[in-house]
């Protein structure tokens, strides 16, 4: 328990004259002199907001970021080999890379200006004035100038201003839907009941800022003030960023390692070519460009437009993204933390059980109950209108017409019941109530057996007890019905006469599960996703739903319980567990947190308030669109729809696109840098460069193209099986068996253009050049179609046709340079049929080889 916990419990369970002692109040109230003591000592009662972050400091926070670092440099390098060092001055790819910078960065800072946006929707859910004790009398005084130790006014309808300790009350009803979603209102007393610690709102003398009053009167102390309360705490957390998402961070290693690599190669190259080809200039510019050739420039553009593809698909399955880069995560996601109400449930009410004191079934129960639902003239609640399907589809419906109503005595908060007083044909009274068990059994006098009446005595009355709580702890929520006969005639009945009753038995009530739940959670669980259900709501309710549903639930913990736990204890117990309950905002962040430290990808869905902090942790915050406004504005995924079923059809969206994420960069990366090993390789043995700079830049330009397809590419089934994550290690293995596999076809290019073409002197170079220049960007073109699906060629998973068609499109493009006079616009010559024969044979022996390693070699390192 932490020490702040203690602190409140200690002042909860302080006799009153020790709590204003603590405080250096008085029951009184302070004079307006004292409060502007305390006011200047202790600060105004205000939740701080977020400090603004100057706009400017966070764009450059949000452009210093390792890929566009590596962009940079190739922006330098560029711009000394296409500006400085030439003639002939060529702007484009320059501008077009300070584009993608500018792009990526302001859609980045863009999501980070979001991230305030929650913690200010949180400020604005305390009225602005309450009636404090000051000078001896109640006066409204804004919330502000409240200090600890104030002695506040409460009635119906007033927002707790603060945190604050009840010293008298009638009852008092207060609603903390804000803080805990259940909408149930909750009793406070004066007295501290240490059985009710599960969490701070179940205190029993404890009223939170921002829950509000239903009904009842109180006194009540101000404990803590502004950023020291509960909301207070809960808006601290709020303001943090969401951590990295680890496809982020393996974005941010991978061009860590390109960055490396272009630092180590570009001195390398640029001395063996010097020391070659004795031409200093000549072989810096070369050195330059070829460390240009290693940055895959497009893979910003290709990201987005992948991300964009995913949201649009998303779309169509009523499945809203806000933050692009969420979808990465949803297709990461392996552990899906959860409400129960409305997304399991269909938070709705049916009745399951009407039954007689000792349990067994009982139309007499289900019959009073319904004329009392029936005939009450109030607004019919969701019990009532369970109670009256349920009669109807026993046809009751004619019951009603034996009865005529005489008076009925409301329901209110404070007496938990409502009672109606009816007449049958044979002009006889009776009265029928129904209401919280608790409070119905202190009024029964007697109790219905069989039919017969019997005293309700101490035996009896555990016995009854003993039949409410089963079924209570089995998950019902239990309510009793009583009756009496004996009325008084020409009568006005009133809340006195709500007494002398004969309890006949209870009916229970059950938020049912969806029709879709169990399959859907079990085809998440097939997938790869556990489906974890943190509630606020009681332990034994959310058990009966979660058997039904298939979710686990040998292991259970309380919030009682994580308070005690330390966050390693939390971590072990987090991996076992399904099901947490009466779990409080704070408790839940914590559980997310939990799931985090233990390298999980976290979903998670909610739509209250108290639900914030969690969005806010969770690597994907997942929402719906009758959600409160703060909940929307943590959450990542607004789902039109609150149901898992749609949540399953975003996953696997999710991991499409993920999957599309990493096949481009394996190919991209593995290919560039096979690239320059083999440039390296042709440096040491040809008295010419292998490639000149515009061939390394055309050749990078169609090979991107060809690659801009792969974010709409289809997937294998076994792709979506589970979550799929972008990892730095597994890239790096890809692209050691896959670079140096097409250096080996490189450097066969050129064993066969030396020894078998004879092109081997240095006037032959541009024939040199044009051969390598070909394979190049036909080998990239094609090899995505054997490296994107597990079996090469698959006719069940066919490419998409922009794949297709893109890849093709390079291809045609290299063709007409090659085959045409367009070769001599960028330093080529026309390839002759037999030379275009052997690039082709070569390519396709780069091909099957490239499939046969995958098979077994790759697959099975994999």
């Amino acid at each position: 328990m932490s020490e702040m916990k203690k602190e409140l419990i200690q002042t909860l369970q302080l006799n009153q004259e020790d709590l204003f002692e603590q405080l250096d109040a008085s029951p009184e109230g302070y004079t307006s002199n004292r409060a502007e003591e305390k006011l200047e000592e202790f600060g105004p009662n205000v939740i701080k907001p977020q400090k603004k972050k100057n706009p400017l400091i966070g764009f450059v926070n949000v452009l210093i970021n390792p890929f566009n670092l590596v962009l940079m440099v190739v922006i330098v390098i560029t711009f000394i080999t296409d500006i400085l060092l030439t003639q002939e001055k060529d702007y484009l790819t320059i501008s077009i890379l300070a584009i993608i910078i500018i792009i990526s960065t302001l859609i980045s800072f863009i999501q980070d200006e979001r991230s305030s946006a929650a913690s200010e929707k949180l400020l604005n859910m305390v009225s602005n004035t309450t009636a404090a004790l000051r000078d001896g009398q109640f006066i409204e005084i804004p919330i502000d100038d409240l200090v600890l130790g104030d002695v506040v006014r409460l009635s119906a309808g007033d927002i707790i201003p603060a945190d604050m300790r009840v010293i008298s009350a009638k009852d008092l009803f207060i609603s903390q839907a804000t803080l805990t979603g259940e909408s149930q209102p909750i009793e406070k007393f004066v007295k501290f009941d240490e059985s009710q610690m599960d969490a701070d709102s179940d205190y029993t003398n404890l009223c939170l800022m921002g829950t509000n009053v239903v009904s009842g009167t109180a006194r009540a102390v101000v404990i803590r003030t502004g950023s020291d309360t509960y909301l207070g705490q809960m808006n601290r957390s709020l303001k943090n960023s969401k951590r990295p998402n680890s496809f982020e961070s393996s974005i941010s290693t991978v061009s860590r390692l390109l960055m490396k690599l272009m630092l180590i190669m570009l001195p390398a190259i640029f001395i063996i070519n010097w020391v070659f080809k004795a031409n200093p200039i000549e072989s810096f510019v070369f050195a330059l460009t070829v460390a240009v050739g290693l940055t895959p420039e497009m893979l910003p553009v290709v990201l987005s437009s992948g991300l964009a593809r995913g949201a649009i698909n998303m779309s169509k399955h009523q499945t809203i993204v806000k933050s692009q880069s969420s979808i990465s995560s949803f297709g990461e996601m392996d552990v899906l933390c959860t409400d129960k109400t409305g997304t399991i449930t269909q938070d709705d009410i049916i009745l399951e059980r009407y039954m007689d004191t000792t349990g067994e079934d009982d139309m007499r129960v289900l019959r009073h109950a319904y004329l009392n639902s029936y005939f009450q003239s109030g607004l019919k609640n969701l019990i009532d209108l369970a109670i009256i399907e349920r009669a109807t589809s026993y046809n009751m419906d004619d019951l009603v017409n034996y009865y005529t109503i005489v008076d009925e005595i409301p329901f209110d908060f404070a007496r938990r019941r409502m009672s109606v007083i009816l007449e049958d044909s044979n002009d006889k009274k009776q009265l029928i109530t129904k209401g919280a068990v608790e409070e119905i059994m202190k009024l029964c006098s007697h109790i219905d057996r069989d039919g017969k009446v019997f005293p309700l005595d101490d035996e009896t009355r555990e016995e009854a007890m003993d039949v409410y709580m089963q079924h209570n702890n089995d998950g019902l929520r239990m309510i009793a019905v009583a009756q009496k006969n004996e009325l008084p005639t020409d009568h006005e009945f009133g809340v006195e006469d709500e007494k002398d009753l004969v309890l006949i038995g209870f009916i229970g009530f059950l938020d049912p599960p969806k029709e879709s739940a169990k399959p859907t959670i079990e085809s998440l669980n097939r997938h790869g996703v556990d489906v974890v259900v943190i509630t606020g709501d009681s332990l034994g309710v959310a058990k009966k739903v979660c058997s039904k549903v298939g979710i686990d639930t040998e292991v259970t913990y309380m919030g009682k319980d994580i308070e005690e736990m330390s966050d390693e204890q939390l971590q072990s117990v987090v991996e076992s567990c399904h099901l947490f309950a009466k779990i409080s905002p704070v408790q839940k962040q914590r559980i997310v947190e939990a799931f985090q430290a233990n390298n999980h990808t976290v979903g998670f869905l909610g739509d209250g308030i108290n639900d914030a902090l969690a969005l806010k942790q969770a690597d994907v915050g997942i929402s719906v669109d009758t959600a409160v406004d703060i909940a929307k504005e943590s959450a990542d995924i607004i789902l039109l729809k609150k149901d898992l079923t749609v949540l399953e059809k975003g996953i696997m969206e999710g991991r499409k696109t993920i999957v599309n994420m990493i096949k481009y960069l394996e190919m991209a990366v593995s290919g560039n840098v096979g690239n320059m090993i083999s440039v390296i390789v042709a440096s040491v043995f040809l008295p010419f460069l292998p490639l000149l700079p515009v061939h390394i830049l055309v050749q990078n330009l169609l090979s991107d193209l060809a690659q801009t397809g792969i974010p709409f590419d289809n997937c294998d089934d076994s792709d979506l099986d589970k979550p799929r994550k972008l990892e730095s290690e597994r890239l790096v293995h890809f692209m050691s068996v896959f670079g140096p596999l097409s250096s080996v076809f490189d450097i066969m290019c050129f064993i066969v253009l030396w020894y078998v073409l004879g092109v081997n002197t240095a006037e032959q170079a541009t024939l040199f050049q044009t051969f390598w220049f070909t394979f190049g960007i036909l080998s990239q073109a094609l090899i995505i179609f054997v490296i994107r699906a597990k079996k090469p060629f698959s006719f069940k998973n066919k490419p998409a046709s922009i794949l297709v068609g893109v890849s093709t499109l390079a291809v045609i493009i290299t063709l007409i340079f090659v085959l045409t006079p367009l070769a001599k616009s960028i330093e080529l010559q026309i390839l002759s049929l037999n030379h275009l024969t052997y690039v082709l044979g070569i390519v396709g022996l780069y091909l099957i080889t490239t499939a046969i390693v995958k098979k077994f070699v790759w697959t099975p390192l994999d």
